[in-house]
């Protein structure tokens, strides 16, 4: 533990078994469901989840086993990101609709953002999508380092 307090960084494994994400908005789902069906068989070799429309859709048109949580609107990126914080989500498949103001654009951004900060890949479109999918680390451990947020929040309350 005391290595842990004095490192700005850890070193985070994502598995063999990824457990991913899938998000849609609501012009971007049908393309999804279709990236999804061109990966079936790379997909179902992980642990899939994501918010409650897509989820539903995905499973019921390519038979994947995707758990659902809420809908986007309704808290389910936030229920994503709180996965994410608890080291349950390794990787975002996001096919975002750059071109539709969304309701919930909030709860989008906070997604990104703690994606971002617990350095998890996300993919926001088709072509990235693709190239993650198709990367050496799919089918291997991946090592990352990660802020400590266990020192920042030691040295912040030393210094409060």
């Amino acid at each position: 533990m005391e290595k842990i307090l004095n490192d700005d960084f850890v070193t985070m494994t994502i598995g063999k078994l990824k457990s991913i994400a899938l998000i849609a908005h609501d012009g971007k789902k049908a393309e999804l469901i279709s990236w999804c069906e061109e990966n079936r068989e790379i997909l179902k070799k992980h642990k899939l989840c994501g918010t409650g429309t897509t989820a539903r859709m995905i499973t019921e048109k390519t038979g994947l086993t995707v758990k659902g949580y809420n809908s986007g609107p309704l808290g389910g990126d936030q229920q994503i990101g709180a996965k994410i914080v608890e080291g349950r989500i390794d990787m975002i498949i996001f096919f975002s609709d750059p071109l539709t103001a969304q309701p919930h654009d909030p709860d989008v951004k906070a997604l990104l953002r703690i994606a971002q900060v617990y350095d998890i890949p996300i993919a926001n479109n088709k072509s990235s999508a693709d190239f993650m999918i198709n990367s050496k680390f799919m089918n291997e451990e991946y090592e990352h380092e990660v802020v400590n947020f266990t020192k920042i929040i030691k040295d912040r309350s030393e210094t409060l």
